[in-house]
């Protein structure tokens, strides 16, 4: 019997599996990285984005939302592997509560996964991936905005580009930049309209 080649393994089981290899009550952000081997840049981008699409959720999108910057960066400047500086990678999660991601989106991951297909790949390889790395810098940034509801929406975004990326899906992949983008876009439209009428208020 042949080995399994960890290209075939869904990505849905793939997070299972990392789930059954936590040892211990808490494992660091670094140990995640590590446990991913070829895929890590998709799969990390996918964990780390997968609790901020939880609607009005504080405190857990904020804490992620630094090392998906961080892995976004290196993603713009051309890096194949990502790293992790010992302070990020320090950061710690419960085993329970990635147990808890897991079980959430594989309902989701598994419909995702049933549409997606290799196509238009040439979008999630050099050099053309590093424009959704900057795609994914700008939503990681919209994410640590401290507004209700702020992270739900580019969270949805990382999530399709990260699963574009391992998928190959160039066309899913887009999809998450137009959704970021947009949601960008209306929050930047929103201040300017916010600050213009605070401004008339004021007499300004």
């Amino acid at each position: 019997m042949t080995p399994e080649d960890p290209e075939d393994i869904a990505i849905s089981d793939r997070l299972d599996r990392l789930v059954a290899e936590a040892a211990g009550e808490t494992v660091t952000l670094e140990w995640v990285l590590t446990q991913l081997h070829e895929r890590a840049f998709g799969l990390f981008l996918l964990i780390l984005a997968l609790p901020c699409c939880i609607p009005f959720l504080y405190g857990v999108p904020q804490i992620v939302a630094l090392p998906l910057m961080f892995v976004s960066v290196q993603i713009l400047m051309g890096r194949r592997v990502p790293w992790l500086p010992a302070r990020l990678g320090a950061r710690e999660v419960t085993s329970s509560s990635l147990a808890r991601l897991s079980g959430r989106a594989r309902p989701w991951l598994s419909r995702i996964e049933a549409f997606s297909r290799p196509r238009f790949s040439v979008l999630t390889r050099a050099p053309l991936d590093r424009i959704m790395g900057l795609a994914l810098v700008l939503f990681s940034a919209s994410i640590l905005v401290p507004l209700p509801g702020t992270n739900t929406v580019p969270g949805f975004a990382v999530v399709l580009v990260a699963m574009g990326l391992l998928q190959r899906d160039g066309i899913l992949a887009l999809i998450g930049g137009l959704l970021g983008t947009a949601w960008i876009a209306t929050l930047l439209i929103a201040g300017a309209t916010l600050a213009s009428l605070i401004k008339g208020w004021l007499g300004f």
